[in-house]
């Protein structure tokens, strides 16, 4: 009767022990499971995040190239301002050169004139 007894407490333990080992079995599968799902979900984050850096490195790559174009085309505008307000001013030079030697074409031609008509007016004095 105690072997029988003991006997029936170890298949009792042997058969815990197995459900126990069944049961540990299965909640390490679980976790196993809960880990892979959680990782896969950070892993889709981290994917789009870095998908996002992506297309923002692409993105500031094209601005600072824009940047570069739009600073050689200023510098191209203020050269050809600068071309165009030299150009002007030498026009205005050019414009005051020839004023003076209009006037002193003018002074040149009044003397002339002066200098004829004194001439006639001695000739004609001179004949009468």
């Amino acid at each position: 009767m105690l072997s029988s007894l003991v006997k029936e407490h170890q298949a009792k333990q042997s058969a815990k022990r197995v459900t126990q080992e069944q049961k540990r079995k299965e909640c390490i599968a679980a976790a196993n499971d809960l880990t892979q799902a959680l990782v896969d979900h950070l892993n889709v984050g981290v994917a789009q995040a870095y998908l996002n850096q992506k297309k923002l490195d692409a993105e500031a790559k094209l601005l600072h190239q824009g940047a570069i174009n739009f600073s050689k085309q200023t510098q191209q505008w203020l050269a050809l301002v600068e071309n165009f307000s030299s150009a002007l001013k030498e026009i205005g030079d050019v414009e005051n050169w020839a004023r003076s030697i209009e006037n002193d074409m003018k002074v040149i031609t009044d003397t002339l004139e002066r200098a004829y008509e004194t001439t006639r007016d001695q000739s004609s004095n001179s004949q009468s």
